[in-house]
């Protein structure tokens, strides 16, 4: 499955913040999951930001876009905010984890991934 932003047109996209703390390295792991399990394909939320021009074009032509932030500070909204892209917004702190103090486990990634999912797709 290849992740060039060119290729990237009507699907799912997942966005992921991958900052330092716990909650931003559950983020990328759950939008790492979803990548490996084919329920959406991921994409890179710094080219984004930094508006590269085929990662913008990309987001804007898929079907939805998804970002997971980290914590309540929703760097990855405001990304998409600042480039007026549309997404699903959700944030791992939303699903009881403590922002420097819940040990990510893969039972962690597992929960909070299925909890999110639900959210998503209403199922």
């Amino acid at each position: 499955m290849s992740n060039s932003a060119a290729e990237q047109t009507g699907e799912r996209i997942v966005y992921a913040c991958s900052g330092v703390a716990n909650t931003g390295y559950l983020a990328d792991r759950i939008a790492r999951r979803w990548m490996q399990n084919g329920i959406a394909r991921m994409s890179c939320l710094a080219a984004v930001g930094a508006a590269d021009d085929d990662f913008i074009q990309a987001a804007s032509k898929a079907d939805a876009n998804i970002v997971i932030d980290g914590c309540p500070k929703a760097c990855g909204k405001r990304i998409f905010a600042a480039h007026r892209l549309g997404c699903t917004h959700l944030k791992t702190t939303d699903f009881d984890v403590i922002k420097g103090e819940t040990k990510i486990t893969d039972e962690i990634v597992i929960d909070v991934a299925g909890c999110m999912r639900v959210r998503i797709d209403g199922a």
